[in-house]
């Protein structure tokens, strides 16, 4: 994706849909307008994926949680709720092979009553997926907890049920949808700023005036109709295009701890913890070499701009504490992050109602004035039936027919992603580290074959970033010229992730990043060594937030 031909595109051209938001739903928007047909504008004000998105549990799932209160609250909400994430769960594991898999998960039971209610409950989880069940639930006794999770400490072990959810890798998905609507025709840009809508006599929105906010120029993108996938920040482009609208966005905060896998131990399959001081569950998680523990919920502003806190992290650790033979301590961090999660209020009167009370659902709200289509609320295993719903409408206002073919449409990377073509991969760059092509494979599927082809072009290129991970300096270059990678952030906290684990790494890593990228951007010395500065404080402000001491600084 080249982001200047991208740019032309959006200043000259007229578009039957501009979608304004880039994450996990717009992105969804995108790809779902581009594959009917329609000629489709796709925005966000800052990277793709940088805000909510990224921020996830990296679980494809129904919700366990909602189809507890499902029940006790007799809710038919949470019941829908449960049944449509179900729903969806198949369909991204299959659209996205090399980037969601099936994930054993253990909940663990202190009492023959605890594992009574919990393999009931989860029973009932497998009937509601039907003929998309992954693999049905078991009670397993002590001895076969422990074979699963030798974490688990025996002494406060009774028993543990066993069930199957989906993993995946929020940020690596939604750069597919983004690279896969491209492919479809899609215009796309990120840095690019909503700043204000245009309107016609009657108040129909006509086009709207945009900021890049890498070089301060303002264009005028024009469009039929205009999508706000905005997050949590949905309630300031309603009205903008219709001044009075009442607020109906809120949000609330879901912080992460990241921990080195040693740290927990190798394991068959996650932890789920049932129930903690405030009504939640938790999850730890194995991730990319590491474990990853989450989430919290506490109220927010749609404003806010989230990141771990010392409280946070000890609450995590504590809760996971309670089950393990050998606790953690949050002087093990090695990474963490937060994020808002965009919840619409049913009733926006009604502001005593607590945010994990919510239902994660979704609301398609068209503005009979302006014709500003919203999306508002859901999560992340729903978008594409989101946005599928969403682009029905605009169709149903711009008088387009073409029906949706997102539920069998393969994202960039996932088509033709079979075993026999991971067998040749290995076999084809069986010289570079084993995990390595293991993590090639798995991050960008059938696109792997060309950042390791340009490894093998030059040698230089297959060198490791940084030791003790498994990116490579040629993903660097892939970022750049496939994925509209412009900062050094892009590179390091979103294409590759390293800034989201290993936070040391991330420090140690800038210094060879940032030569790639000027080079490859043509920036002088002193524009790279700002950039690596720049991305240092970064780093060394989201650990001193967490209070977590780096042993390692970068020099910049």
């Amino acid at each position: 994706m080249n982001r200047v031909k991208h740019l032309n595109r959006l200043r000259s051209e007229s578009f039957d849909i501009c979608i304004i938001g880039a994450g996990a739903t717009g992105a969804g928007c995108a790809l779902d307008a581009a594959s009917r047909g329609l000629k489709t504008a796709l925005i966000d004000q800052g990277d793709f994926c940088s805000v909510t998105s990224g921020t996830s549990t990296k679980l494809v799932h129904g919700g366990v949680r909602y189809l507890e209160q499902a029940f006790k609250k007799l809710d038919p909400k949470q019941l829908s709720l449960v049944r449509k994430a179900l729903h969806e769960r198949m369909t991204l594991l299959k659209i996205a092979p090399h980037l969601a898999h099936p994930l054993a998960l253990l909940t663990p039971c202190k009492s023959w009553f605890d594992g009574m209610y919990y393999s009931v409950g989860l029973k009932l989880y497998d009937l509601l997926a039907g003929n998309r069940q992954l693999k049905p639930s078991q009670w397993l006794s002590k001895k076969e907890a422990l074979a699963h999770f030798p974490a688990f400490n025996p002494d406060k072990l009774h028993s543990a049920v066993l069930y199957y959810d989906g993993q995946f890798d929020d940020t690596r998905l939604n750069l597919a949808l983004v690279q896969t609507a491209a492919q479809k025709g899609a215009a796309v840009a990120n840095y690019l700023k909503a700043v204000h809508f245009r309107k016609n006599e009657t108040g129909k929105l006509t086009a709207i005036e945009v900021e890049d906010t890498l070089t301060g120029e303002t264009f005028t993108i024009r469009a039929t109709v205009f999508v706000n996938a905005t997050g949590t920040l949905a309630d300031q482009m309603r009205q903008d295009a219709s001044p009075g609208k009442s607020q109906r966005m809120r949000a609330s905060k879901g912080s992460h701890v990241v921990m080195p896998m040693a740290a927990v131990g190798k394991a068959q399959a996650a932890l789920l913890v049932p129930s903690t001081s405030d009504g939640r569950v938790l999850f730890a998680i194995p991730w990319r070499g590491h474990y990853l523990i989450g989430t919290t919920d506490t109220e927010a502003h749609p404003n806010d701009v989230p990141h771990l806190v010392p409280e946070e992290a000890a609450y995590l650790t504590e809760h996971v504490n309670q089950y393990l033979a050998n606790p953690l301590s949050t002087s093990q961090i090695t990474g963490g992050f937060a994020g808002l999660r965009p919840l619409l209020q049913p009733d926006h009167d009604n502001a005593a109602t607590e945010s994990r009370s919510v239902v994660r659902d979704h609301e398609v709200e068209v503005d009979q004035t302006s014709g500003l289509v919203s999306i508002m609320g859901g999560k992340w295993t729903t978008y594409r039936l989101m946005a599928e719903e969403t682009i029905d409408r605009c169709c149903q206002l711009s008088g387009h027919t073409v029906k949706s073919n997102t539920e069998t449409l393969a994202v960039a990377g996932g088509d033709g992603f079979t075993g026999s073509f991971q067998s040749e991969f290995r076999k084809a760059f069986s010289h570079l580290p084993a995990d390595t092509v293991e993590h090639l494979l798995f991050t960008y599927g059938t696109n792997a074959a060309k950042i390791a082809g340009l490894a093998r072009e030059q040698a230089s290129y297959g060198q490791l970033l940084v030791e003790g991970h498994p990116f490579i300096r040629a993903e660097v270059i892939y970022a750049l010229t496939e994925e509209m990678a412009q900062t050094m952030d892009d590179v390091l906290m979103r294409r590759i992730r390293l800034g989201l684990v290993d936070w040391e790494a991330a420090l140690a890593a800038s210094r060879p990043t940032g030569e790639i990228m000027g080079h490859f951007l043509n920036w002088s010395a002193e524009q790279t060594q700002q950039a690596v500065q720049a991305f240092t404080q970064t780093i060394q402000l989201l650990a001193g937030q967490a209070g977590v001491w780096l042993r390692t600084k970068e020099k910049a």
